[in-house]
């Protein structure tokens, strides 16, 4: 998949703030001017780097990113998935340097949110400053869901845990069809994510395939049985906030 992939759909981040906020005409036609500004990246792309000094929050319109921690031997723990409407450090106008990195995965369409912007727009308007608050509480929570997953679930419950929940994300944005999702990440990026070795993370997988919960191929992962998944998982997507649009 190469930057000119990427393919055109609509707003991702009105269709998540709506779930959260109810949007003024203001607020939607600022994003709309945010997302007529956004460029293109390729994969594997630092789109932060940490101990950098803040330049803004970013927002992915296309594609998956994620935010990462590195050790000084180059190992690498991802703390979380970026997908489509995800805003990531919209509290970096606070911070004196960036502790994490954040990296494209995929090609990706992002805009930056310069310090400018964030205090003269998303916080001097009370939906998007709202919002802003709840995604923070969000991001939060999904945290302390993967601390969790981390330090009490087994490979397999925690491979589980995680595909539940880029299945409620990437549906809340439109990006599912039917159980089947996009899954382009990698099994080393896997493996950094759940803290588990690389035979450990393949064995995870094919446990889940051999009990039919899921079927992976060609980078797109169909959940055959979600009840069944969302059991071994332990699975309560209360923490992602996902109301019905307008709600």
């Amino acid at each position: 998949m190469d930057e000119r992939s990427v393919q055109t759909r609509p707003n991702p981040a009105i269709r998540k703030l709506e779930r959260l906020v109810v949007l003024s005409a203001a607020d939607r036609e600022w994003l709309g001017r945010v997302e007529a500004e956004a460029r293109l990246v390729g994969a594997r792309t630092d789109l932060i780097v940490e101990g950098s000094d803040p330049d803004g929050a970013i927002l992915i319109l296309e594609g998956i990113a994620c935010r990462y921690k590195q050790r000084s031997n180059g190992r690498r723990q991802i703390t979380a998935y970026l997908l489509p409407g995800d805003m990531s450090d919209l509290d970096a106008v606070f911070q004196d340097r960036m502790p994490h990195g954040v990296s494209t995965i995929t090609p990706c369409r992002i805009a930056r949110l310069s310090p400018r912007v964030l205090n003269e727009t998303i916080y001097q308007s009370q939906a998007l400053s709202q919002a802003a608050r709840m995604l923070s509480l969000i991001e939060e929570a999904t945290s302390g869901e993967w601390l969790l997953n981390l330090g009490c679930r087994s490979g397999v419950e925690r491979l589980a845990h995680l595909i539940c929940e880029l299945f409620h994300r990437l549906r809340a944005v439109g990006l599912t069809n039917g159980n089947s999702f996009s899954l382009p990440v990698t099994q080393v990026d896997l493996a950094h994510t759940l803290g588990l070795s690389g035979v450990h993370t393949n064995r995870s997988l094919q446990e889940l395939r051999h009990q039919r919960v899921i079927r992976l191929a060609e980078r797109r992962l169909t959940i055959l049985d979600l009840p069944r998944l969302t059991s071994i998982a332990e699975f309560d997507p209360t923490y992602l906030n996902l109301a019905p649009e307008g709600g």
